[in-house]
């Protein structure tokens, strides 16, 4: 039996977690958007699907502006997702399936309607309740109506918004997410607070949420931006999907400070018990830094992105191996592998779309789940769902209406389960639901997939119950090996693993095929992968 007080047998260390979006995985009463019984009663399909676990997007209650990461009450269920007993009864289904739940934390914004937002708002400047946000003058010596800094907010537009008496507060994000200030005690008391709040109600660990954005430089100074260019948060692509970090000056990301805040917690997990985790959302500028935060004190994970960032290639793919492999090493994390989630473009859509876009998917997963670590699945993706042209009239990101640029709404469509057309079993009723369905998905759903050999779903389920056989036993250390220039080829333990990132087909080496992204015959053929042993 696994020592649960051994760091390296905690089940997160190897764990496949499945992200749903809650918005859009399943609806139970009709309106159109997911819920928390929506939820519960899809966790079979989960189950069968063969993770060990679901990170769920925030389900509190909040305005909705930036659907759900605008908080207005972290102990509480929004009404639009159900009651704080459903909270409950979705944890304990998990448990009985055996699956862990994380759910997710937002500190370093609060909403507009959070109460202690409402009564700064109302005490005024130098109050104690302004004093837990980011309120500032304009600067002495600047005309009037002159923010504090030049900081741009990751959605577009300035990062800082004038209130009636005159002073402004910063958000990082949109107008209506207010940044804390977390150099006042107050901020991280109420925080310690709410981690015991849904420890208490069995949760098995967080999600952080800008893990890397609590503090800012203390001088709040300008952000050093080259001529010609403008200040920004460096974490916006053109598509406001929060993956380029062109910028290097960033005085309102990864302070030092914050490794305290994380130091703090790790011991409020502790006393939860051994099996509690935290996995930090920490866009770094370095592999190194992004390992600071899951150093033994702190964090237990920390997202990966570097995959994520990669180009389809052979090469691209093994730096992100052996980079991401020697920063956790040092500090004994283990790393942690995504491909998509609810703020990037579905990765069957970046490499190409289509039947070669749905080729490099699964061959890409097939690669990542092979390795040692915990790897993130988005939900949809194992049906091989694509990035959706949502129509500018149902677009509902902040960022597309704070710039007026394609947001992420194309990969937050709601999943299809079953039926001929939309809502394809998502909700009851026959409404689409509140980002419309593609007509062209009635192939795609979970029961069109079901039982089909040769369907993206099924490829899931066998990788899935494959890598349990191995996931445990092949060790943590991986060898990248000598091959072709378009071809990923590595061992990790009994497992060789080989990924045809080319249009030639090539030399598969000696052993037993274990399982292929696609079909194989003599030869791997391009846009494949195999596990071999």
């Amino acid at each position: 039996m696994a020592d649960l007080n051994d760091p390296k047998t905690f089940w997160w260390r190897n764990a496949v977690v499945y992200q749903v979006y809650v918005r859009s995985f399943a609806d139970s009463d009709g309106d159109g958007i997911g819920d928390l019984p929506g939820i519960t009663s899809r966790l079979p399909h989960l189950a069968d699907l063969g993770v060990d676990a679901l990170w769920i997007t925030p389900f509190y209650t909040s305005p909705q502006n930036d659907h759900g990461y605008d908080v207005a009450d972290y102990r509480d269920v929004d009404p639009l997702f159900g009651k704080l007993s459903d909270a409950d009864d979705l944890v304990a289904r998990a448990h009985e399936l055996g699956l862990r739940v994380v759910v997710d934390l937002v500190p370093n914004h609060t909403s507009d309607q959070h109460e202690w937002f409402k009564a700064a708002l109302a005490a005024g400047p130098g109050s104690p309740e302004r004093a837990r946000y980011m309120f500032r003058d304009s600067p002495e010596g600047k005309p009037e109506g002159t923010p504090p800094n030049n900081w741009s907010s990751v959605f577009g537009g300035p990062a800082w918004t004038q209130v009636e008496d005159g002073q402004w507060y910063l958000h990082l994000f949109d107008s209506t997410q207010p940044d804390l200030d977390w150099r006042n005690p107050e901020v991280a008391e109420m925080f310690e607070d709410v981690l015991r709040f849904w420890l208490d109600r069995g949760v098995d660990g967080f999600r952080v949420d800008v893990a890397h954005g609590l503090f800012k430089e203390e001088s709040l100074r300008d952000q050093i931006v080259e001529e010609g260019e403008t200040a920004s948060s460096g974490q916006v692509n053109s598509d406001h999907s929060m993956v380029s970090l062109d910028l290097k000056d960033e005085p309102m990301w990864d302070q030092p400070e914050v490794h305290g805040v994380y130091r703090a917690w790790h011991r409020i997990l502790d006393e939860a018990g051994p099996d509690k985790m935290a996995v930090a959302e920490a866009w770094t500028q370095t592999p190194e830094s992004m390992a600071a935060f899951v150093r033994p004190d702190e964090l237990d994970q920390a997202f990966n992105f570097a995959w994520l960032l990669a180009d389809w290639s052979a090469e691209p793919f093994a730096g992100v191996i052996t980079d991401t492999l020697a920063a956790v090493e040092p500090v004994g994390a283990s790393p942690t592998w995504v491909l998509s989630n609810h703020d990037v473009v579905r990765h069957v859509t970046r490499y190409g779309g289509g039947e070669q876009g749905l080729a490099r998917g699964r061959a890409a997963t097939l690669a990542m789940l092979a390795l040692p670590g915990s790897s993130y699945l988005y939900q949809g993706e194992e049906l091989g769902l694509e990035q959706v042209d949502v129509a500018p009239e149902h677009r509902q990101d902040p960022s597309y209406l704070r710039t007026g640029e394609v947001g992420r709404d194309g990969c937050r469509v709601p999943i299809p389960w079953s039926g001929s057309e939309a809502p394809y079993g998502f909700g009851p009723g026959t409404a689409q639901p509140w980002i419309p369905q593609p007509a062209e998905w009635a192939d795609l759903t979970v029961e069109a997939q079901t039982g089909d050999p040769s369907s993206t779903l099924e490829f899931y389920r066998e990788a899935l119950r494959v890598r349990r056989e191995f996931a445990w036993t092949a060790g943590d250390d991986v060898e990248v090996l000598d091959a072709e220039p378009d071809v990923l080829m590595f061992r990790r333990g009994p497992l060789t693993v080989v990924l045809n990132c080319g249009e030639t087909p090539v030399e598969l080496p000696e052993g037993e095929l274990l399982l292929a992204s696609g079909p194989v015959d003599d030869k791997l053929p391009g846009d494949t992968a195999a596990w071999l042993r």
